[in-house]
């Protein structure tokens, strides 16, 4: 049974010093409540400023996410944005090659884990780890052998924390949450000296009203789009989320376009699919790599770069052994946390796989959009909700 974040803190406190704001030279620097206790605790390390932004962003995902879906979930966080998301479902042999994680014993919530962070793995290094529920000691051993610069969680096994406590020399930073802790109902940020005031996005995601003549909606799908919205309920604005089976593949994150969006997700979620083919999983490795060197010289061999630390490396994949494979990626659910305004977007989709769409609706050219996911034989839901967050 994990210790709560209440019963590990030795005080609680209405203030938190930093070490210093978004940059060194912006100190000092702090957060705090009006009111009560902060429904944070400092397990281990010291918290910056942007750790605890990526932090209590991560931990609204993961809740949102557990509470959607019924399954435990995990965020790989990085400068306020998700690099990865996954639910705790059970891994395939390819994919925990491709996760390198197939040398361990996986629990659900380290599989969740493990589906996020191998969502990205270039971008989940030095990330901010979130977990719905207790840490245990599977998922604390997933988390220490990777680079990561912290973890939060309403709870830790004690075995776990010791772990997690030996990291980084001692310094690792471990955070607890309240998870009953509510907000205030009415959020404010300074701008220069300007204070903006609105009510808190509380807005529950639900899946909206099938506009598409294909209407079924599978289980596995309907769990992926929750995924995929909730995901960009804490992604900055434009954002586009491809999830597949319980993941968060490819996230298009803080674009002027809304196409740009959709084709760095759309890229991100080849990438994906493309560590899993077998001849990268066969790639061999020059021996004292470290994990996340070896990540690196997988990237270089996908994208075709100049390649180091690979042992006798194999042509790359031609263009059309790639496409090959890209193809049989089907079934992927594609999320959208403003209207689709115009049909590029879905065409660019139905490239990737893309089988099931969310988005709130209401473009001008809503006809066109519907009829480009009717062509490609999706099923589209419009919600009725925005989910910008800036």
């Amino acid at each position: 049974m994990g210790l709560s974040h209440k019963e590990q803190a030795q005080t609680m406190t209405r203030e938190l010093s930093l070490r210093y704001g978004m940059n060194p030279h912006q100190a000092p620097a702090r957060v705090f409540v009006s009111e009560g206790d902060l429904p944070l605790s400092v397990l281990n390390g010291a918290p910056g400023y942007i750790n605890l932004l990526d932090a209590l962003n991560a931990w609204q995902l993961v809740r949102e996410v557990a509470a959607a879906t019924g399954r435990p979930a995990a965020a790989s966080f990085k400068h306020t944005a998700p690099a990865g998301v996954g639910l705790g479902l059970p891994l395939s042999s390819q994919l925990a090659a491709a996760c390198r994680v197939a040398d361990l014993e996986l629990s659900p919530i380290a599989s969740a884990y493990a589906r996020a962070r191998g969502a990205d793995r270039l971008a989940s290094f030095g990330d901010l780890a979130a977990f719905s529920g207790p840490v245990d000691l599977a998922a604390a051993r997933v988390l220490a052998r990777e680079v990561s610069d912290g973890v939060i969680a309403p709870s830790y096994d004690p075995d776990a924390l010791a772990v997690l406590q030996k990291k980084k020399g001692g310094r690792y930073l471990v955070l607890g949450i309240d998870p009953a802790w509510t907000p205030p109902a009415v959020e404010r940020r300074d701008l220069f000296g300007i204070t903006f005031e609105q009510p808190r996005n509380d807005a529950t995601v639900t899946l909206g009203e099938v506009v598409t003549r294909r209407r079924d909606l599978p289980e596995s799908a309907r769990l992926d789009l929750l995924l995929a919205a909730v995901t960009l309920k804490y992604t900055p604005s434009n954002s586009i989320c491809l999830a597949f089976d319980g993941q968060a593949i490819g996230v298009g994150a803080g674009q002027q376009s809304r196409i740009l969006c959709t084709r760095l997700a759309c890229q991100k979620a080849e990438l994906w699919w493309l560590r899993q083919h077998p001849r990268t999983l066969e790639l061999r490795f020059q021996d004292g790599l470290t994990r996340s060197e070896r990540d690196n010289a997988t990237e270089a061999w996908l994208r075709d770069e100049p390649i180091a630390g690979l042992l006798d490396p194999p042509p790359s994949l031609a263009h059309v052994e790639r496409a090959d494979w890209i193809g049989q990626l089907r079934g992927v659910s594609l999320a959208s946390d403003g209207l689709i305004p115009f049909r590029d977007n879905v065409d660019r989709a139905a490239e990737t796989g893309v089988g099931y769409v969310w988005q709130p609706g209401g473009s001008t050219r809503t006809d066109e959009v519907v009829a480009a996911a009717d062509e490609h034989e999706m099923v589209m839901t419009f919600s009725g909700v925005r989910l910008f967050h800036h």
